[in-house]
């Protein structure tokens, strides 16, 4: 039976996500240390091969994608665009450690949201609702192997929902420019909307004589 790939990748790293802020909707480029670790990671690592790219819209997505996929042209979906953290943008958890909405908050995101933000429900919805979409497209137009560049948030929301084997989403947390690849099989995904979570990506080079 036919199979679709999706390839979730997380962005390169960015300044303010690698001193613990909290960066969701801002729009900040990747970091000179960032762009550097994307490029390290194509001369260590190999990505897969895809006939479709989608994208968050926020820069720093945008650009790992012109540093892994230069030949092609990201189509922008705004539904995985990373949870809006609103007036907490920027701040980190010692800037609102003295915040009792920061400490409800933390004790409870689905239901809390961060003042001018998004819930972790509302978040979930907003990003579940883009990936059946998505899914129910490409089944549809018969593309097998589409990448996704997004957030670390986004793709552990997505795993901890549709992923086989089931796992909370903290277990499904990743490095920057990393990310894992899933298996859609339409028979399992129309009863259960559930895929299998197969591998990490990328991958380690293989030496010429293991190319056989």
């Amino acid at each position: 039976m036919k199979s679709y790939q999706i390839y979730l990748i997380r962005h390169g790293m960015t300044s303010e996500t690698s001193s613990g802020s909290y960066i969701g909707r801002t729009d900040v480029p990747l970091s000179l240390k960032g762009i550097q670790q994307i490029k390290n990671n194509i001369s260590k690592f190999d990505y897969p091969y895809i006939e479709a790219l989608y994208s968050s819209p926020l820069s720093r997505c945008i650009q790992t994608c012109n540093i892994i996929y230069p030949d092609m042209s990201p189509i922008i979906l705004d539904g995985f665009s990373e949870c809006d953290f609103g007036d907490w943008e920027g701040k980190t958890a010692s800037d609102l450690a003295m915040n009792p909405d920061f400490t409800m908050w933390l004790s409870n995101s689905d239901k809390y949201s961060p003042p001018n933000g998004e819930s972790g429900s509302d978040f979930a919805r907003r990003v579940c609702k883009t990936f059946e979409r998505l899914v129910n497209d490409i089944i549809k137009s018969g593309i097998t192997r589409i990448g996704i560049m997004t957030h670390g948030g986004v793709i552990m929301t997505l795993l901890a929902i549709y992923g086989l084997p089931q796992a909370p989403s903290y277990q499904w947390r990743m490095d920057s420019g990393f990310g894992y690849s899933m298996r859609i099989t339409p028979m399992l995904w129309s009863r259960d909307k559930v895929a299998e979570v197969y591998e990490k990506i990328p991958y380690e080079k293989k030496l010429d004589d293991d190319k056989d």
